[in-house]
């Protein structure tokens, strides 16, 4: 076993030397001999960010593989994995998380007392930024944002992860936990009285967001989601939002004119952007009252634009962009699940085999 390890990970970084594993280009996926502070894990499942997988599939359309899309999906996952050591989406930068079985822990690894080998657990860290080998693909959803491999992962010391509840099927639990951040950060910012606009509000996070929300805003609140197909409008109703009207959150003035005629012109004090295209920041800054706050969860998100975009436009309003881990998300978000049935049934429909 290998000593002195970093407890960020530097020492798997390949290429560009003297930066952290989400940076960088390449990582050292070498599973042969781990370090004394890492997790060796043996990956059942990878849940790529919406955003990432979304974007994926649209390059591998236009590239012609519409009709060989789970093959083209999966020799991708095995030809980025092989090249750079990880699954960091070369587009936008983003990654995912995994499931996995604990194969192997090092003395030094600093959590080590809460887990033992054979535990399952989610990784609560970007694929990103995770050494990944993949062996074997051994089949793609393309309608849950998910990978069955065969292979192995490693956690750092400053890994977080969660292991699975027992009384909880693994794909449903690795459904939630992907983006456990979002309903986390929205119960800190949603207040009692407030109207919340959610952007993407029939998505995994968008769901999720609205039940928090609700819960949050009480009565005396609003809860406003906007989708972009008719679909979305009955499980955005049934999850928490008092109003659900269709738009294309990448056209600024309509949602502007929607949030505007649905709250009689004071528009809303926190905007919630969960969805997983391009160009949708002004949207959400012109959904949003003077001095209100908007909450950019999407990994599509162009911090360029919203910043530049909010100044354009005079726009004061405070901008937080989505960090992907919150103190307690994972428990937060389970418990979300599991106190509400509607939304427990939906990710059961969503994201579970049976």
């Amino acid at each position: 076993m290998k000593t002195n390890g970093n407890r960020y990970g530097t020492h798997r970084v390949v290429e560009p030397q003297g930066v952290l594993p989400q940076p960088a280009r390449v990582l050292s996926n070498d599973m042969s001999e781990i370090w004394d502070n890492e997790m060796l894990i043996d990956v059942i499942r990878l849940n790529v960010d919406s955003a990432s997988f979304h974007q994926i599939k649209e390059k591998l359309i236009a590239q012609g593989h519409k009709d060989d899309l789970e093959q083209a999906f999966a020799d991708h996952v095995i030809d980025l994995t092989t090249r750079t050591g990880k699954h960091k989406n070369e587009d936008t930068g983003s990654g995912g998380m995994l499931i996995g079985r604990v194969a192997q822990l090092g003395p030094n690894f600093e959590m080590n007392d809460e887990v033992k080998v054979g535990d399952t657990v989610a990784s609560l860290v970007s694929l990103s930024l995770t050494p990944l080998r993949v062996d074997k693909v051994k089949k793609v959803y393309l309608d849950k944002d998910q990978v069955d491999i065969e292979g192995q992962a490693i956690l750092f010391s400053t890994g977080i992860y969660a292991k699975l509840p027992a009384d909880m099927d693994e794909n449903l639990a690795l459904s939630v936990l992907d983006v456990a951040g979002a309903p986390a950060q929205v119960e800190r910012l949603a207040k009692p009285g407030d109207t919340v606009v959610v952007l993407g509000a029939g998505g995994k996070s968008g769901v999720l967001c609205n039940a928090v929300a609700k819960e949050r805003v009480g009565v005396s609140g609003k809860v406003i989601g906007l989708v972009h197909s008719a679909r979305s409008i009955e499980p955005s109703l049934a999850t928490g939002c008092d109003i659900v009207e269709m738009a294309d959150a990448t056209n600024a003035i309509q949602i502007e004119e929607i949030v505007s005629r649905l709250t009689d012109g004071k528009m809303a004090d926190l905007v919630v952007n969960v969805v997983n295209v391009d160009n949708t920041e002004m949207g959400t800054i012109m959904a949003c009252k003077d001095r209100g706050i908007v909450y950019f969860f999407s990994m599509a998100t162009s911090f360029t634009k919203a910043a530049l975009g909010a100044e354009g436009i005079g726009a004061d309003v405070d901008m937080i962009l989505g960090n992907g881990y919150a103190h307690n998300h994972a428990a937060i978000s389970l418990d979300l699940l599991k106190r509400n049935p509607v939304l427990m049934q939906l990710f059961k429909d969503r994201y579970t085999d049976n």
